[in-house]
C-alpha cells in the first residue's frame, strides 16, 4: 500500500500490488511510436496531389476524412487544412478502418486515407507512388486513394521526444534486455525515429493484431514484457503484455481501462522510476517475510526449550506486525 501511494505521488498510477511485482520482473519493453517515442505533435511537411487533383481539392477531402479521427497525424492534417482556410467537403457513409485509416463517400465516389499498407490492400501500386516523393521516405507517409487511383500523398514530420533516448538508456541500466518499437508507420520513418532514440528492434507497418502478436513473441523469448502505448491501436498489444503501461491522454478510455500502469506526469522518464521503485518494493516484501519468519522461529525455539511465555508470544506476534509495518512505511520516501 505504501509503495502504491508513493508511486502515485510521483505521477505513476499502478492499479494494484500484483502489477508492481510484475514491473520488478520485467526483462523487455515494447513501445508504440507516435505519441510515445515521438512528441505526438506532427506537422504536415508537404502535400503531393496526384492524377489531376488540385491542392485545394486534396485538402478539402482530407479535412472531411480526418475530422472524425483522434490520431495525431489526422489531427495534424485537419489542423493544416484549417490553417490554409480550406473548408471540409461534404461526405457520407464515413467508416473507420481500424489500424489502417478511414473512408467515406464524396461526390458519389469512395475516397480513403491511410497507410501504404492500406494502399497495397486497395490494389494500388504503392511503390510507384512512393517513387514520386523525391527520396523523402524518412517522413511519415499518408496515402490517399479511391477504388481506381491515388489522389494524393501527404508527408508528415514528427520529432522524437526529448527524453526518449535517456529514458531507454535508463531502462538498459536497470537491466532491461530488449527495447522494441512497434508501429503502423512506414519502415523508413520508423527506423529514423528508432535510430534517434536507440531502440534495439524496429517493427513497422503493423496492424493492432500484429502488435499483439509481436508482444506475444517477445513474451516467449524474454518472459516478462511491458507494452507502452497511448492509443486505441495499442490496446490489444497492452492486453497481450505482462504489464500494460499507458501514456493516454484524456478521452482514451479504452487504453486507460486496459493499462495496468498509467503515467500521469513526467513522461517516459517515469519508466526508470517505476522499475527502481518496483524492485525496491519487492526487496522490502522479502525483508518483511524474513523478519516475520525469523521472529516466529525464535519463539518456536524458545517454546521447544520451555522458555516461552505469554508475553513473548505477544511480542513475537505484535512485534513482527510492527516491524514489517515500519519497514514497509519506508517506501513512502520514494524519490523519482
Amino acid at each position: 500500500m505504501t509503495a502504491l501511494a508513493s508511486a502515485a505521488r510521483q505521477g505513476v498510477l499502478v492499479k494494484g500490488g500484483a502489477f508492481l511485482e510484475e514491473a520488478a520482473r520485467l526483462r523487455a519493453v515494447a513501445f508504440d511510436k507516435t505519441g510515445v517515442l515521438t512528441t505526438g505533435e506532427p506537422e504536415v511537411r508537404s502535400i503531393v496531389p496526384l492524377n489531376g487533383f488540385t491542392r485545394e481539392q486534396v485538402l478539402a477531402r482530407l479535412a472531411a476524412l480526418e475530422a472524425q479521427s483522434s490520431h495525431p497525424m489526422a489531427r495534424a492534417i485537419a489542423r493544416y487544412a484549417k490553417e490554409q482556410g480550406i473548408a471540409a467537403a461534404p461526405i457520407g457513409n464515413f467508416q473507420t478502418i481500424q489500424g489502417k485509416g478511414a473512408q467515406a463517400e464524396i461526390g458519389g465516389e469512395k475516397f480513403w486515407v491511410g497507410s501504404l499498407r492500406l494502399m497495397r490492400e486497395m490494389g494500388l501500386d504503392a511503390q510507384d507512388v512512393v517513387a514520386q516523393l523525391d527520396g523523402a521516405n524518412p517522413a511519415s507517409i499518408v496515402a490517399c486513394g479511391t477504388d481506381r487511383q491515388a489522389w494524393a500523398v501527404i508527408l508528415i514530420a514528427d520529432s522524437a521526444r526529448p527524453d526518449a533516448r535517456e529514458a531507454i538508456a535508463e531502462l538498459r541500466r536497470q537491466g532491461i534486455e530488449s527495447v522494441t518499437m512497434l508501429t503502423g508507420d512506414n519502415r523508413a520513418a520508423a527506423e529514423q525515429i528508432g535510430k534517434q532514440v536507440g531502440v534495439d528492434d524496429v517493427r513497422a507497418e503493423l496492424l493492432p493484431d500484429d502488435k499483439a502478436v509481436a508482444v506475444a513473441g517477445l513474451k516467449q523469448t524474454y518472459g516478462q514484457v511491458a507494452m507502452v502505448g497511448d492509443g486505441v491501436n495499442d490496446a490489444q498489444a497492452m492486453a497481450a503484455s505482462s504489464l500494460g503501461v499507458s501514456m493516454a491522454l484524456a478521452g482514451m478510455d479504452v487504453v486507460m481501462e486496459t493499462a495496468d500502469v498509467i503515467l500521469i506526469s513526467g513522461g517516459l522518464r517515469k519508466l526508470g522510476f517505476l522499475l527502481r521503485h518496483a524492485r525496491r518494493t519487492a526487496g522490502v516484501i522479502k525483508q518483511n517475510i524474513g523478519i516475520a519468519l525469523a521472529l516466529k522461529g525464535v519463539f518456536l525455539v524458545l517454546a521447544f526449550f520451555g522458555l516461552a511465555t505469554l508475553w513473548l508470544a505477544v511480542a513475537a506476534d505484535m512485534g513482527a506486525t510492527l516491524l514489517v509495518t515500519l519497514n514497509g512505511l519506508r517506501l513512502l520516501r520514494a524519490r523519482a
